[in-house]
């Protein structure tokens, strides 16, 4: 099994779901078995979601295939650094992406321009 080099947003595990053929399930598929994971907070956000209208099978399916990891104290230490705003899971999957060193994927790439040093990917292009 890979090491992990990817860290998934909540947004791009929902266009995987939304979309089995679209370009962020076609980039998944490349990518080594394990080398892709994702938040516990983006977790919880997409079986949230899941409760409300998504493929509960096919989020249970995606998260076998991209391990959800826990946030521990370096992602909490990072968040800790990073300037706040309110309402946003963003800042803690930022945190959470950086004290791990991976690249996160997000098709959300303007909510995360403002944070120094993280390393960001639009799979969506």
């Amino acid at each position: 099994m890979a090491e992990p080099l990817f860290l998934l947003d909540s947004n791009i595990c929902i266009y995987i779901l939304a979309d089995g053929g679209g370009a962020p399930a076609r980039r998944l598929a490349e990518q080594a078995r394990g080398s892709v994971v994702t938040s516990a907070i983006c977790f919880a956000e997409v079986m949230r979601g899941a409760r409300h209208g998504l493929s509960s099978p096919g989020a249970e399916r995606l998260f076998q295939a991209v391990a959800p990891l826990p946030f521990g104290t370096e992602a909490a230490r990072a968040y800790a650094g990073l300037r706040f705003r309110r309402g946003s899971f963003d800042r803690l999957i930022a945190a959470h992406a950086m004290a791990l060193g991976l690249v996160l994927v997000t098709a959300n790439t303007r909510d995360f321009a403002d944070i120094p040093g993280l390393r960001v990917e639009d799979w969506t292009q």
